[in-house]
């Protein structure tokens, strides 16, 4: 069967859009900054992965000083904007954080697939763990090879 022109235009962009898939880094903010250094680890890694990280904030040292100049809807918006353009969300959820918890369910109601990686020895919430949706995927690391890994792998995969 011959394929047209559009659809082969298509396959293209498709391929192309795949090499720089567009990822949503969600950490704790409000909750404790002590996982900023794995953050900043985890922006690397995906940059040189190939993706494009939109929400690179997170991994901003200067994130709150910046922050207290926006109004809780300006960071909601520009959130939820961010979250919106996603092709994926990669969270860290060692440290528990109302505000990742709330954009891991925008993303999975969206169907943007989810990856969610915590330390070995977190306590991770149920709702994480035990959430049976098929976007959702969980991962444990014990170091910066494993958490890389993983990462290159999630994008790679997407």
């Amino acid at each position: 069967m011959k394929r047209k022109k559009d659809d082969r235009i298509m396959e293209k962009k498709t391929v192309a859009e795949r090499q720089n898939p567009k990822i949503f880094l969600s950490g704790s903010i409000r909750g404790g900054r002590q996982l900023l250094e794995t953050y900043r680890f985890m922006y690397d890694a995906l940059e040189e992965a190939g993706a494009e990280v939109l929400s690179w904030h997170v991994a901003d040292p200067e994130l709150e000083e910046n922050e207290s100049k926006m109004t809780e809807q300006e960071i909601y918006a520009r959130d939820i904007g961010l979250l919106a353009k996603s092709d994926a969300l990669i969270a860290e959820v060692t440290v528990p954080s109302t505000g990742v918890g709330y954009e891991i369910c925008r993303a999975l109601i969206r169907k943007i697939p989810v990856l969610c990686l915590h330390r070995s020895d977190a306590a991770v919430s149920s709702m994480v763990l035990g959430n049976p949706e098929p976007s959702l995927e969980v991962q444990t690391y014990s170091n910066e090879a494993a958490l890389n890994e993983i990462i290159v792998k999630f994008v790679r995969a997407l």
